[in-house]
């Protein structure tokens, strides 16, 4: 006889979902406020780029949306498209650039390319000439050496009176390549590299600081800031007390519950040997969601710098990861809550309000950033927001 309750077929797949996310509307925008009011002067754009940071474009891109924002920059084309129908008065910022047969979806819906190389502005300079007056950004490397125009490339070009008249930017950009250690020297250097180019194209808007740079001060802020992790609950600067409120929550439903004898080995390669008789949770999340091979406790390289590996949160106490982590499963030590804490169909946190994103990141040798967007699609989704 069963257990769990049976559902109809009208009942909301989230309930029954095995992996599921919940994104929290209220707080992603209120991540944006308070980076709009740490702005300063300058306004917050809002970046949404790898599905709004893997919480979803359309409905985080629609909630930024409402909640001000007015700026807004994506990596691709697809993305500028789509964001286009949730944003539909925004200026929208394309961050690769135009390539030849991208053009008309450029004109089409209203994007703005960013302009990053020699060969690009080449390439943008040819379709002036037939399409007439249009905006674009640049993109000048300070010294990140990444993509962007070369400095002095950029300052002979705003002082190019031979330039088309049709070539008019809208915004000059740069990015910071140290911005997240506050007391590093490179964060003055750029700076003082950016200044440089904001001074050959005065009057136009510019822009250097995204999530890190905005804590750095008002010298960075220039004239828009470009908010990214941050706006999804992440730890933007390093070694800081993290302010901001946790957007995503990500939870893995449990499939069994068993008993091990001491001395035997858990998962793929032994690598755990239990000491003692232990309970463990299999759930329903593995590395083809995202959820990291490299949190495994045991049989991994990195383990050597974090030894102890990932944990989860179930029955309100965090429980660790037990041998290592696998393609759609995850085992997780549960023996020392109480014997009918968790059952079958009950749900771990794998990162959110109880599991700090970049705790789990750190667990796993990585970033905040990379949890987010390596998420697969088996996640169900559920955005939620005050009223």
């Amino acid at each position: 006889m069963t257990d769990f309750p049976i559902l109809s077929e009208d009942d909301d797949l989230f309930t029954s979902a095995g992996l599921r996310l919940t994104v929290d509307l209220s707080a992603l925008t209120e991540n944006w406020r308070d980076m709009a009011r740490r702005s300063g002067a300058a306004r917050a754009a809002a970046v949404v780029k790898a599905d709004a940071y893997g919480t979803g474009i359309e409905d985080a891109g629609e909630a930024l949306y409402l909640a001000g924002a007015r700026d807004f920059f994506v990596a691709t084309v697809d993305e500028g498209v789509t964001l286009r129908l949730y944003a539909p008065e925004a200026r929208i910022f394309v961050l690769s650039g135009i390539w030849p047969g991208t053009e008309r979806r450029f004109f089409d819906n209203d994007l703005v390319p960013v302009i990053s190389s020699d060969e690009q502005l080449a390439f943008w300079m040819a379709v002036l000439a037939d399409y007439g007056d249009y905006p674009c950004a640049l993109h000048v490397d300070t010294g990140f050496n990444r993509l962007g125009l070369h400095i002095d490339d950029a300052v002979a070009l705003a002082n190019d009176v031979s330039r088309p008249a049709s070539f008019a930017p809208v915004l000059v950009m740069s990015h910071l390549a140290c911005g997240d250690d506050p007391s590093h020297a490179m964060n003055r250097q750029q700076l003082e590299s950016f200044r440089r180019v904001t001074a050959a194209y005065e009057g136009i808007d510019s822009s250097l600081a995204a999530s890190a740079g905005i804590f750095l001060g008002e010298d960075y802020h220039f004239d828009l800031t470009r908010p990214g992790i941050a706006l999804y609950g992440g730890e933007a600067v390093s070694g800081m007390a993290n302010p901001m409120r946790p957007v995503a929550t990500a939870e893995a439903r449990v499939i069994q519950v068993r008993t091990v004898g001491a001395g035997e080995t858990v998962s793929y390669g032994r690598a755990l040997q239990l000491g003692r008789e232990s309970r463990l949770a299999i759930v329903s999340a593995g590395y083809a969601d995202g959820y990291m091979r490299s949190q495994s406790s045991g049989g991994v390289p990195l383990r050597q710098a974090v030894p102890q590996g990932g944990q989860g949160f179930i029955a309100g106490h965090k429980v660790p990861v037990a041998g290592r982590i696998t393609m759609d499963l995850t085992i997780f030590d549960i023996t020392d809550l109480p014997e009918n804490a968790v059952r079958a169909g009950d749900y771990v946190e794998l990162f959110g309000k109880n599991m700090p994103l970049d705790d789990v990141a750190r667990a796993a040798g990585t970033i905040g950033y990379e949890i987010l967007t390596s998420m697969g699609l088996r996640h169900e989704r559920r955005y939620v927001a005050e009223e």
